[in-house]
């Protein structure tokens, strides 16, 4: 008799303990949601601003994309080369 009703304690105390996180997670998802919509109605959007040379900064960018990559695939094959001896 006793056995039964230590289970029903730890039964009672494991939906206990559940209810209360899942009371937590709850409230915890609704704030955020209520914060996400507030800072959204009382801080504007942000405005973009349109580029005023768009050709030169893709031009240099590139250029620099393109050193960045034959840096790297030198180091690569300089590793490789020096993993084989």
């Amino acid at each position: 008799m006793q056995d039964s009703e230590l289970l029903q304690d730890g039964l009672a105390l494991m939906a206990l303990g559940m209810g209360f996180v899942f009371v937590f997670l709850t409230v915890l998802v609704i704030s955020v949601t209520l914060m996400s919509k507030l800072i959204g109605r009382f801080q504007p959007a942000a405005v973009a601003t349109g580029q005023t040379k768009p050709t030169a900064t893709s031009a240099t960018s590139s250029a620099k994309d393109d050193e960045v990559i034959a840096v790297i695939s030198a180091a690569v094959h300089r590793y490789r080369k020096s993993r084989r001896h």
